[in-house]
């Protein structure tokens, strides 16, 4: 059993490197949206959520999921024929036409800050052929490549269906996914566009009533909009005050106001409780005798009251706020032990025993005995012979 979840660990982190996980917040601010996420848009650390794995309606946020999927798949300089079944599109649209020809990323543009619903049906013909081949294929990259388990969509554009669903923690991890994308960011950050079409031409004023002005919020970077009367308010925002960057994502608030008034309550919050902090690739965490470190320098999210850090026996770093509450999970690498070198014995050769100082003399004496002997019988021989 422990190495089955060893190993649902391991898999966990080479999807995402990174794992988040949260706990529903003991500083409850005053939000009446029903779903809520606030996340660290670098470290994906979740800082607040409220209801974030219940199923709500999206309604127009579905499209940040088409267009990431459009930027990603598609090829932005292609040309998109535009279908009859595109332009009955009920709703907010840019009044495409019947068999007019659109450059894929324009479409993106006028979907994402005119909230085009004619747009969005173009863009999922073009690439997959039809609406019900789109949802399909975009289920599945929202799953394996962004990692959501609680969504279901059934088209491009949010336009209410009982089987179209996500979570407000979906939604902020799809927002955090699209805005690593430049070409994403650089549209959804888009304030005005000026807008030619073959039947209507406009000025494209964002919706986002923060990313406006209209609302002003120091370091909004973008947003988008949502309505439909099953599905009520939702909202996501990103913004950045220089030292942190945050997606906030509210979901089913019943009055407009109330989506911006939240959203600006959750963006004080996290912007004023947490900050960056490095843990370099050097440090170690122990845990029964075992080490760990991170692979390289790691980026987490740490409330400024201070944080604990807890590693278990798997090497999961748990980021904590004062307040128990985990913020942030990093997976670590064992350090193997080092390994004791053996040195093997020295066999000493065998030798032969060394003869004793008086064994040699012994020797020496009897040879020179000998030679003694035979000199003494030559001399005598040669004495007789002369």
């Amino acid at each position: 059993m422990k190495k089955f979840v060893f190993f649902i660990i391991i898999f966990l982190c080479i999807y995402s490197s990174q794992l988040t996980t949260y706990a529903e917040e003991s500083e409850q601010l005053n939000l009446k949206s029903e779903g809520v996420a606030l996340l660290d848009s670098d470290t994906g650390a979740v800082l607040y959520a409220k209801n974030a794995n219940e199923k709500m309606y999206p309604a127009s946020l579905t499209k940040i999921a088409t267009a990431i999927y459009a930027i990603d798949k598609g090829n932005l300089d292609s040309i998109v024929t535009v279908s009859e079944n595109a332009v009955r599109q009920e709703g907010t649209r840019v009044y495409l036409i019947e068999g007019e020809q659109v450059p894929l990323k324009k479409l993106i543009q006028g979907m994402l800050i005119n909230s085009g619903n004619d747009a969005a049906v173009a863009i999922a013909e073009h690439l997959d052929g039809t609406v019900e081949q789109f949802a399909e294929n975009l289920n599945i990259f929202l799953k394996t490549k962004i990692g959501v388990s609680n969504t279901h969509f059934t088209n491009p554009n949010g336009l209410f269906n009982e089987n179209h669903y996500t979570t407000a923690m979906d939604m902020a991890l799809m927002t955090n996914y699209a805005i690593k994308n430049p070409v994403f960011a650089e549209i959804f950050g888009t304030k005005v566009l000026d807008w030619k079409g073959q039947s209507w031409e406009s000025t494209l004023l964002t919706h986002h009533r923060m990313l406006k002005g209209e609302l002003p919020y120091p370091g909004i970077t973008g947003g988008k909009t949502g309505y439909t009367s099953e599905t009520k308010q939702t909202l996501a925002t990103t913004a950045d005050n220089g030292k942190i960057r945050l997606t906030a994502i509210v979901l089913k608030s019943e009055q407009k106001n109330d989506k911006y008034n939240d959203t600006s309550l959750l963006l004080d919050y996290g912007f004023h409780a947490y900050q960056h902090e490095t843990i370099k690739q050097s440090e170690l965490f122990t845990t029964d005798k075992k080490e760990f470190y991170p692979e390289n320098d790691t980026l987490i999210t740490e409330n400024v009251t201070g944080v604990i850090k807890k590693v278990n026996n798997q090497g999961l770093l748990s980021i904590e706020n004062q307040n128990g509450r985990v913020v942030q999970s990093i997976q670590l690498k064992y350090k193997e032990p080092a390994k004791s070198k053996v040195v093997p014995e020295k066999k000493t050769p065998s030798k032969e025993p060394t003869p004793s100082m008086f064994q040699i003399n012994t020797v020496v004496a009897m040879v020179i005995v000998v030679f003694a002997a035979v000199l003494m019988g030559v001399r005598k021989k040669l004495i007789k012979k002369y």
